[in-house]
């Protein structure tokens, strides 16, 4: 406990992300009326069901969770719950932000790391939505040029476009941080640059044979993994799939560089790539952005350099190297 806060552990915050996500997916609702009727029996079966076995650990941070709102009762938690459960909201577009570190100040294109084994994640197109920023390179972690790319969803054999990277040397890319199979978060999944590009790291950079195989005849330096069920992606072209168990590329986040700040924004995505996992749509959520701007919707807007915005903002937040 720190100055009234409780401190949650990062693998209890990653399960509680999860089991929030499936409450509020429509395949997977949470039934309130089931909850009244069988308490605490119903939410780790349902959560077990929706996110994966639970060792104890997790029953009792569940455990806690009802204790905590006053469960034991069970009623007196169905405002918390009907809270979880809220119906979405939308966006009448996609809205344009800048990309700002934890002071505020715009991030610069240029001072991103090439191959940065950092998990460095933005929300986008609102809160919850993680996104993976990412300066690719190759072997030598010199910038690569992203170009242009047809991505192909196995799932259905329909194909985008992805635009290609951005930055001083198009090669700054963003994508989902939420695994397009079941839903799994970093640190789970994130990025391998070129030299960690080798089978038989210890989780959570396992690397199996197939990944690092198929990168290879992609011409991929470098892959996005995820070591809940073993999907890969490939970032350098449009975070295409390539190994299941997912059929769904990541979703792209549109990203703009104005080369007189050197500043970047977020500033869309496309409608023909599949939705954020447990999104109906992309401009459909749960909660606004803190700094989105209802009476504007956030349109496009560039700062000077130097300026501070006050709203229509993302910060970039490090969660974590998972290589030390």
């Amino acid at each position: 406990m720190a100055k009234g806060i409780p401190i949650i552990k990062r693998d209890d915050l990653i399960f509680a992300i999860k089991l929030l996500r499936k409450m509020r997916d429509p395949k997977t609702r949470f039934d309130e009326k089931e909850f009244i009727k069988s308490g605490r029996d119903y939410l780790y079966n349902y959560a077990e069901k929706n996110v994966g076995p639970l060792d104890p650990s997790k029953r009792a941070f569940l455990k806690g969770i009802l204790i905590g709102i006053g469960a034991a009762a069970v009623l007196s938690a169905i405002p918390v719950i009907s809270y979880l459960n809220q119906p979405e909201i939308s966006l009448k577009q996609f809205p344009w932000v800048i990309i700002v570190d934890s002071s505020g100040n715009p991030i610069k294109a240029s001072q991103i790391p090439v191959n940065n084994p950092e998990i460095l994640l933005f929300e986008y197109p609102m809160q919850g939505d993680i996104t993976f920023l990412l300066n690719l390179g190759d072997e030598k972690d010199n910038p690569i040029k992203v170009p242009p790319t047809t991505v192909v969803i196995p799932e259905n054999g329909k194909t985008y476009t992805f635009p290609g990277g951005v930055g001083p040397n198009n090669s700054i890319v963003a994508y989902s941080a939420i695994c397009q199979h079941l839903g799994c978060t970093p640190p789970e999944i994130h990025f391998y640059p070129p030299k960690y590009m080798k089978v038989g790291l210890p989780t959570p950079n396992f690397l199996p044979e197939v990944a690092l195989q198929s990168a290879q005849q992609a011409n991929a330096p470098g892959v996005i993994h995820c070591d809940c069920h073993g999907s890969t992606y490939d970032p350098y072209h449009g975070a295409s799939v390539l190994t299941g168990p997912t059929v769904r590329p990541l979703p792209y986040v549109q990203l703009y560089w104005d080369s007189n700040t050197d500043y970047l924004y977020a500033i869309g995505m496309n409608l023909n790539a599949p939705t954020i996992l447990g999104r109906t749509n992309d401009l459909s959520g749960y909660a606004y952005l803190s700094s989105y701007d209802q009476a504007t919707g956030c349109q496009k807007m560039l700062l000077q350099s130097g300026q501070t915005p006050s709203n229509c903002y993302t910060e970039l937040q490090n969660a974590g190297n998972t290589y030390q």
